[in-house]
């Protein structure tokens, strides 16, 4: 099982990615392909800084809540280049980090107390 903090990291590591891989790959085309990722790499950095665990900035949203976005982003992801129609352009790190996604969100612990 992946302890929290460890979650935290990789969440704060895998936004980033997200949000810079279009233009390190050379799939930043301005179409899906580019935007799905970054938007859903924004949006883990935003949850990770906002969810109730160590590497938050305000523990607002229930951890629980936040591995199940997480898994469900990991879905979108995975599915986004048939889903989205970009298969024949790109797929590959949109299905990577997508099953990583999946894969941290099930195997990640779920009992975060805050210690005071």
């Amino acid at each position: 099982m992946i302890d929290t903090k460890t979650h935290g990291i990789i969440d704060y590591v895998t936004g980033a990615l997200l949000i810079i891989a279009p233009y390190l790959l050379g799939f930043a085309n301005g179409g899906v392909q580019q935007w799905l990722p970054q938007v859903v790499g924004a949006m883990i950095v935003v949850m990770s800084l906002l969810t109730n665990y160590e590497l938050s900035a305000a523990k607002v949203i229930p951890l629980k809540a936040h591995l199940a976005v997480d898994a469900l982003g990991g879905v979108l992801l995975a599915a986004s280049p048939w889903l989205f129609g970009f298969a024949d352009a790109v797929w590959w790190p949109h299905l990577l980090v997508g099953l990583m996604e999946i894969i941290v969100a099930l195997t990640t612990k779920r009992d975060y107390q805050q210690r005071l």
